[in-house]
């Protein structure tokens, strides 16, 4: 489960959340839920723009407090990303390795896009790694 830890500020009858690991991220809006909800979207957002720039992930830094949890499916594509990446593995290989088009190793590292999680597991086992489930209770 990768969880980022959040700051909830109130504001001019909002709530502002902030992200330790990403200095200038924000959301706002006028409720805690809502506010957490979007979070997560702009959570995504951020990641998805270091990932077009090939840029490297922040790890979660481990934090008391409040914290907004990435959907598993998007656990998924980070992991896959960083993984690439430490085997420096480029899209154009992976493609070549699965024997697909390139743009389809585009759509797995696509956050917003809903890929099928066998497609993933394929793509790990492209890289020799095996992606592995586990369930824990709810929070």
């Amino acid at each position: 489960m990768v969880r980022y830890p959040v700051r909830i500020t109130h504001e001019n009858g909002n709530i502002i959340v902030t992200f330790p690991d990403f200095p200038g991220a924000h959301t706002f809006a006028p409720g805690e839920a809502e506010a957490l909800g979007r979070a997560v979207d702009a959570l995504e957002t951020l990641l998805m723009g270091l990932i077009a720039d090939r840029e490297d992930l922040p790890v979660p830094r481990a934090r008391r407090g409040r914290f907004v949890t990435l959907p598993v499916l998007t656990e998924a594509k980070l992991a896959l990303y960083r993984q690439m990446r430490a085997s420096r593995v480029g899209k154009a290989e992976l493609a070549r390795r699965l024997r697909c088009h390139p743009p389809q190793i585009d759509r797995l590292l696509d956050l917003g896009h809903a890929s099928r999680l066998d497609q993933i597991e394929q793509a790990f086992l492209a890289l020799g790694k095996r992606l592995s489930f586990s369930l824990e209770d709810a929070a």
